[in-house]
């Protein structure tokens, strides 16, 4: 998993701007990477985070984006369909970008992410209040949702190595 993560680290702990993607990045790699990852209480970790210098506000946001992630399987399982085609609603075409929707269907064909995978990356993306969703987000909201469900390690090898693929293959 360690290799994985430097495939998708878009930048250093000490750049990151306070988002609440950053500070999921930030929890992720201090406490989700380790074979038995050790999180802290919720009052904890946000005594840490805030301690770390991030803003209250957006590290309350941040721990609802995860404990929606933990809970909130049941809803993108419903909506999935498998084998069925997934038209976008007018708000998803508005805040997902044409790149990001290739890069889902991208995933979804390499077999990265199953239908109901996607349906709950689309939910976890939008719920990210980000003005305009990039690719660099999708990738770790897609590290972030294979890494909280058992058994997905494949996946996100999978996942690692796409990504590696297509950064190779881009023009410099």
């Amino acid at each position: 998993m360690q290799g994985v993560l430097r495939v998708f680290r878009r930048h250093d702990l000490e750049m990151m701007t306070g988002s609440v993607l950053d500070i999921l990045i930030y929890v992720f790699d201090r406490y989700m990477l380790t074979e038995s990852p050790d999180v802290p209480e919720r009052e904890n970790l946000a005594r840490d985070l805030e301690q770390a210098g991030f803003e209250h506000g957006n590290v309350e946001r941040a721990l609802d984006w995860l404990t929606d992630l933990a809970f909130g399987q049941g809803e993108a399982q419903a909506a999935a369909v498998p084998g069925g085609l997934r038209v976008f609603t007018d708000s998803e075409l508005a805040r997902l970008s044409t790149e990001c929707r290739g890069l889902l269907l991208t995933l979804e064909n390499a077999r990265v992410l199953s239908p109901r995978q996607r349906e709950l990356v689309i939910e976890r993306m939008l719920a990210l209040d980000a003005d305009e969703p990039d690719t660099e987000q999708l990738k770790w909201v897609v590290l972030m949702v294979l890494s909280s469900q058992p058994g997905q390690e494949l996946a996100v090898e999978r996942l690692g190595s796409l990504i590696t693929d297509v950064r190779v293959l881009a023009p410099h």
